[in-house]
């Protein structure tokens, strides 16, 4: 079952028409990375004291939940060159892929729940939900009800950065999502011998490359600040840009790209 739910999701994001750009220059993501974490992981419990009692663990959102399904969208290496040539404003090609690709990656969450519910098993997307909700200002920022980058982790898809970005084996350029299922899968190891190891900046006290990328300095070596970054990706950036681009949300990208994590996790020394 666990390849037949591979398959799946690859074909959906392969075959999709909303993972291309309209000129047809190509999609806006490669093929997508997947993990498997256990319902049941004392992880997403132990995430209540790391980002607040509001984030919902897998059984809350779903009655006998066993299995949190998570992928990532590998942002194209086109549009991550359009962005490293970028310092002020995201390049168009990081817009569309923002504002088109999540669309993308909400039609892949809801079909994959479909899908698993045509095979006789429940399944819900966290972020559709009822009991979803943002939250502006909590201990740590602002914060949801249930974290995709969160969720990868525990699945095994990566590390923390610096900049708060999961940085995965294809980097830190790319779209989470995750489907939890009453159909028990082998959950995915997680190898990695910390949360924060595929960052350089935590692994070995080098790089911080991304510092220097984010336009409005909101990262530092204290780490990340939200509210000044959500001000610049939601607020600063569409307005500039936005219009001109003709797509209602730009992202940023900017520390995503030109960075050592964008595309691998850094050998460093």
């Amino acid at each position: 079952m666990v390849e037949t739910i591979l398959a799946e999701i690859r074909r959906f994001v392969a075959e999709s028409p909303g993972n291309r750009f309209p000129d047809g220059s190509g999609p806006y993501f490669d093929a997508p990375l997947v993990g498997f974490a256990a319902a049941n992981d004392p992880l997403f419990r132990e995430y209540k004291r790391i980002i607040g009692d509001f984030h919902l663990t897998p059984a809350e959102l779903l009655g006998g939940a066993a299995t949190v399904i998570v992928w990532v969208l590998p942002v194209t290496e086109g549009t991550r060159m359009s962005n490293r040539l970028e310092s002020d404003w995201p390049s168009l090609k990081w817009s569309l892929t923002r504002s088109h690709g999540e669309t993308l990656n909400g039609a892949l969450r809801r079909h994959l729940a479909a899908y698993l519910e045509g095979l006789g098993h429940r399944a819900v997307a966290p972020q559709y939900a009822p009991a979803w909700q943002e939250f502006t200002d909590t201990p740590v920022g602002i914060a949801s009800t249930w974290s995709e980058r969160h969720a990868a982790y525990a699945a095994g898809l990566g590390t923390f950065s610096l900049s708060d970005g999961l940085i995965t084996a294809r980097g830190i350029a790319h779209r989470v999502g995750s489907v939890i299922t009453d159909l028990a899968l082998p959950a995915t190891p997680r190898t990695a011998p910390d949360h924060r190891h595929n960052c350089l900046w935590h692994r070995e006290g080098t790089c911080g490359v991304c510092i220097g990328r984010c336009p409005v300095g909101a990262i530092t070596f204290a780490g990340h600040d939200k509210a000044r970054c959500r001000e610049f990706v939601y607020g600063a950036a569409p307005r500039e840009v936005g219009e001109r681009y003709g797509v209602p949300h730009t992202g940023c990208g900017l520390c995503q790209t030109r960075v050592p994590c964008e595309a691998a996790v850094p050998p460093g020394k």
